[in-house]
């Protein structure tokens, strides 16, 4: 599987998550969250993915610099028609072009960010892994507070962990 099958991979199980989620619980805030929604996990899930294909028409990509959309935090049908239209996009980007990175590694106003170059694929695979991250999170808190919402055994996991519970005997649980 390549990056953009990846991509495919990732946004395929957010879509088909988003449709079983009710906008109620979706932008509902949850304690285990410390407030934040299950709404809030899936919009910062996509604010980098756009962050992403926002940047490749200028060579930069500046991961702080985010939309923060509203409505994909509290509407999963909008949400899920805007991770639609992103896969499509990401889908036309050029794997092997080289991108510039602006880092951030302090929460201070007036320290220089440094540029570290990259390339579309590894940020599409930064991407990517950042998305099976927060889907762990989001399905912690589908179990938890939306326990009706059926959540496949692979949401929120890594390839690696998945190949790893098909070689003993654990098998994902």
């Amino acid at each position: 599987m390549n990056c953009k099958q990846g991509t495919d991979h990732i946004i395929g199980q957010m879509t088909e998550l988003l449709k079983r989620i009710s906008p109620e619980h979706y932008s509902r805030p949850l304690a285990l969250f410390n407030g934040s929604s299950i709404g809030q996990h899936f919009r910062h899930i996509f604010d980098f993915y756009n962050c992403l294909c926002n940047g490749v028409s200028d060579g930069t990509i500046d991961y702080t610099k985010r939309d923060r959309d509203p409505l994909v935090e509290t509407d999963p049908a909008y949400a899920a028609l805007v991770f639609f239209k992103m896969q499509q996009i990401c889908n036309t980007l050029p794997e092997t072009a080289t991108i510039e990175i602006i880092a951030d590694f302090s929460s201070a106003l007036d320290v220089d960010r440094p540029v570290v170059k990259s390339t579309i694929a590894r940020e599409l695979m930064y991407a990517y892994d950042h998305a099976v991250h927060h889907l762990a999170m989001i399905k912690m808190g589908l179990n938890t507070a939306c326990p009706d919402v059926e959540v496949d055994r692979y949401v929120g996991v890594a390839p690696s962990t998945v190949k790893h519970w098909h070689t003993t005997a654990n098998n994902g649980r």
